[in-house]
């Protein structure tokens, strides 16, 4: 039964609580007593609610690293367009918070993209929240262009993904505490692809739509550094 099922999760998830009062806090005693009365992540990373996709873990980043924001398809409605938990998160973690970079990863697979390519409003007829929402990403699908429900195999769900994903970095400019730290160059967009049967993470370049690799990205934000270490 699902009540039966129910329990024995939830009694899966307590042991786990268990192993983390046992062995894993003890481990982490001091880096937890740091983070006990004060956060100061440098990240805010945007991502989707989806279960198979895990931010600490694909950063390799320690608890107090990122501020994570998740929600279905990782959108950012513009400015305006939806004030609410999206919303005062950006604006928390900019002006509260002042991080320096704001990620925002897409994902294979996406049950989002899977259902913006599906034209068949019945099948979201029962979630209209989530078909409310998803309204967020409608322009994505145009960019992508004529993807159809019938196309919906890993490739093109890709493609929709990686499309949300830079129209996303493009809502993220229109919000006021977003677009005045881009002025002051304090603050640092970019996009993601995570692709969780192989794990690589491409960046998407928002000017040209393209990916590259994450090692080609870090050498040229080396240079970038090293360029702006020497005239100093």
């Amino acid at each position: 039964m699902a009540d039966t099922d129910a329990k024995k999760t939830l009694i899966s998830l307590l042991h786990g609580v268990e192993k983390f009062n046992a062995e894993v806090f003890p481990q982490n005693r001091e880096l937890f007593a740091e983070l006990a009365g004060q956060q100061s992540p440098d990240t805010l990373f945007i991502a989707c609610a989806d279960s198979r996709v895990n931010p600490s873990m694909i950063t390799q980043t320690q608890p107090g690293d990122l501020f994570v924001l998740r929600n279905i398809g990782n959108i950012v409605p513009a400015y305006g367009e939806m004030l609410g938990g999206v919303s005062s998160a950006i604006e928390y973690a900019v002006l509260a918070l002042g991080v320096s970079t704001i990620i925002v990863c897409g994902h294979s697979d996406c049950g989002a993209m899977k259902a913006l390519l599906d034209p068949d409003p019945s099948k979201l007829a029962h979630m209209p929240t989530v078909a409310s929402w998803l309204r967020n990403a409608e322009a994505a699908r145009a960019v992508a262009g004529a993807l159809q429900a019938t196309d919906a195999g890993p490739q093109s769900v890709r493609s929709l993904a990686e499309q949300n994903v830079v129209l996303q970095i493009a809502h993220l400019r229109t919000h006021p505490a977003v677009a005045a730290a881009l002025a002051r160059n304090t603050l640092i967009l970019q996009g993601w692809f995570y692709d969780i049967a192989s794990g690589e993470v491409v960046i998407l370049d928002e000017a040209t739509r393209s990916s590259i690799h994450v090692d080609e990205a870090i050498a040229r934000l080396t240079r970038e550094v090293d360029g702006k270490t020497e005239q100093a």
